[in-house]
């Protein structure tokens, strides 16, 4: 009889466990529903309703250019003097013109029809072709470019177009979900989902910092927009990482509103430049230049001819120690220091050479697009 009682009671708590247990799983989702949208929860049809509102304004871009392509006998089982045997004729040998064709990503940012792409996605184009989410095609024309952001504006003859909300890409956070929409691999209107996985990311191709991102970006996405959870544009995604996954890089909005507004009004873009590729100093280095391991400063690696750096007397193999007065030991404190001066302004630098302290003056000039691949930095 004991036993018996003991079971029931057990059997009794089990039930009232297992109602609990179902109550509470069905009252999280009413919990959660309370909490804000930037919030911990997000509610499960947020992310679809991000993409319903930006996928009109990112368009599909397909460019078409001519290359030569050379004849090779490479990989086959003839060479060239068999096939003259064989056919009695010879082979002809001169370069083909080929038709090749890219696809990328663009986002509206005017109503009249301007869009903002990437600068490597209409570098030496022939034709540009835009195609919108209701599949209609416009020919475009460029309107200006800037390599040094990589950044471009492009214009099709279209009215009623809904541009995308640029939001302020100096307010995300690591960790903060990242949209990403574009057409990747020429699939358009593609939504993928992340985090804001870095903000400021150097990358040595780029001449700006970018955002980086676990949102899936594949060739194609170049140019679409990088969006936060409210749906705003933080960024315009440019790159992948090679030979890595779950790692792509956006240009940061804020840059990209300053440089496309200029270039659609026709406008230089400043980019204050001086002309020299540099490194840190370290010990190793150090030690092949002659200076004491301790030594902090900034390795001149080499000069463009012709530059300011040129002109003003730096030479490859200084060591610059100051700035306009200031210490500096990373060659990013010289990118700063010579961005944030005006064209035609004066730097100063204290540099070590041969033993000796001696001082420079460099006038900042306009950086020359075709220079624009020369070295590191400044």
């Amino acid at each position: 009889m004991g036993l018996m009682k003991t079971k029931s009671i057990r059997v009794f708590v089990f039930g009232l466990i297992l109602l609990f247990n179902i109550f509470s799983v069905q009252s999280i989702p009413l919990i959660a529903a309370s909490i804000p949208a930037n919030g911990i929860y997000i509610s499960s049809d947020r992310i679809a309703n991000i993409a319903e509102m930006l996928e009109p304004s990112v368009v599909s871009i397909e460019t078409e250019n001519e290359e030569l392509v050379q004849f090779d006998f490479k990989g086959l089982p003839f060479d060239e003097e068999f096939f003259e045997k064989f056919f009695g004729v010879k082979p002809d040998m001169a370069p083909k013109k080929k038709k090749v064709t890219g696809n990328a990503s663009g986002t509206v940012i005017s109503s009249d029809g301007f869009i903002l792409t990437n600068y490597h996605v209409i570098e030496d184009v022939r034709s540009i072709k835009v195609t919108t989410k209701e599949g209609k095609e416009f020919l475009a024309k460029v309107v200006g470019k800037d390599k040094f952001s990589d950044l471009a504006v492009i214009k099709i003859d279209a009215k009623g177009l809904q541009p995308a909300k640029l939001g302020n890409s100096t307010a995300i956070r690591p960790g903060d979900w990242a949209v990403a929409i574009g057409s990747p691999l020429g699939f358009s209107n593609t939504v993928t989902l992340g985090i804001i996985s870095a903000v400021s990311r150097e990358v040595p191709i780029s001449n700006v910092d970018f955002i980086q991102t676990d949102a899936a970006i594949n060739p194609g996405n170049s140019g679409g927009p990088l969006v936060n959870i409210n749906g705003e544009v933080v960024g315009i995604n440019t790159a992948i990482a090679g030979r890595a996954q779950g790692i792509g890089f956006a240009i940061p909005v804020n840059i990209a509103r300053e440089i496309s507004s200029q270039l659609i009004a026709g406008k230089t873009i400043p980019r204050p430049w001086v002309g020299l590729a540099m490194s840190p100093l370290n010990p190793e280095l150090a030690k092949s230049l002659g200076v004491a391991p301790n030594t902090k400063g900034i390795v001149v690696s080499e000069i463009l001819p012709n530059s300011p750096a040129d002109k003003g007397g730096l030479e490859q193999g200084d060591i610059i120690q100051r700035i306009d007065g200031k210490l500096v030991t990373e060659p990013k404190e010289l990118q700063t220091t010579v961005r944030s001066k005006p064209i035609g302004s004066t730097i100063s630098f204290q540099v070590l050479r041969e033993g000796k302290m001696i001082g420079k003056s460099v006038t900042i000039a306009q950086w020359p697009e075709e220079d624009m691949d020369f070295g590191q930095e400044e």
